[in-house]
């Protein structure tokens, strides 16, 4: 599978520790969504499909279950492998994964479906989940119902392209998909509480098409992020804030027949 260009500007190791610092973490109330809807406890195993940095590893290690991670760009799955020696970080893709047929309870894909939301990789999804297992998509989303931050989206949009997005929803093109059931939606708060350079500039360097961009013009959006943070009465001055998220969490299960 080709990853697109985007992509290109996560592998290094600098820009995986930004995404390590910069992205927030998942909200504890999806434990009993893991658990009640995906099923996973102490007998389950597990696949963290476009794993990143392992952000949301911890979260599919607290259910119990045996976590194997799938990341196709080495510089993450390296970070990855350093925070979580003891899961096993295989190189590969949504097209592409080194697992035996029928071998897994669950794939969870934790804000990385809409890189590879395609027949073929759902097809490949469903080859590796033993009979009535999971899939579990996960995004987290700025809230952008809060001025500032729909003015901070404003200014990370523009350099978007055609980078596959979750907001835009093209993903959901592929379903309803033969061979899975249709999809069950759950939405939480979520909140990214830390430091304004970390929570908010460091999460608008991680993202990809940003990360990919030439030095200069990535600094440029970087001094207007920092500018809106020094005019924005509820951030300016402030050693900690709160970027508002909503979690989007959404679950497919494998059918008998395709």
């Amino acid at each position: 599978m080709s990853i697109h260009h985007a992509a290109d500007g996560y592998d290094s190791q600098d820009i995986a520790d930004t995404y390590a610092r910069g992205r927030p973490d998942y909200p504890a109330a999806l434990d009993g969504w893991l658990r009640d809807t995906l099923g996973l406890h102490s007998v389950s195993t597990v696949l963290d499909l476009g794993a990143g940095t392992g952000k949301f590893t911890p979260r599919l290690l607290a259910t119990g279950a045996r976590v194997v991670a799938v990341e196709p760009v080495q510089a993450m799955r390296e970070k990855l492998h350093a925070t979580f020696a003891h899961v096993q970080a295989l190189d590969g893709s949504g097209d592409a994964i080194p697992l035996p047929d029928a071998s897994l309870d669950a794939v969870v894909c934790a804000q990385s479906f809409h890189w590879f939301a395609t027949a073929q990789a759902l097809a490949e999804i469903r080859r590796v989940l033993k009979p009535g297992g999971c899939l579990g998509l996960v995004w987290n989303m700025r809230d952008n119902s809060v001025p500032w931050v729909a003015r901070l989206d404003a200014l990370v949009n523009h350099y978007e392209g055609d980078t596959p997005r979750y907001y835009t929803g093209a993903w959901r093109s592929v379903f309803p998909c033969p061979g899975f059931g249709p999809l069950q939606a759950s939405h939480l708060s979520n909140g990214h509480t830390g430091n304004p350079e970390a929570v908010i500039v460091d999460r608008v360097r991680s993202t990809s098409f940003i990360a990919s961009l030439p030095s200069p013009q990535r600094d440029a959006l970087t001094a207007q992020v920092r500018e809106l943070i020094a005019s924005e009465p509820l951030l300016a001055g402030k050693a900690e804030v709160t970027v508002p998220y909503t979690t989007a969490a959404f679950c497919a299960v494998k059918t008998e027949t395709p």
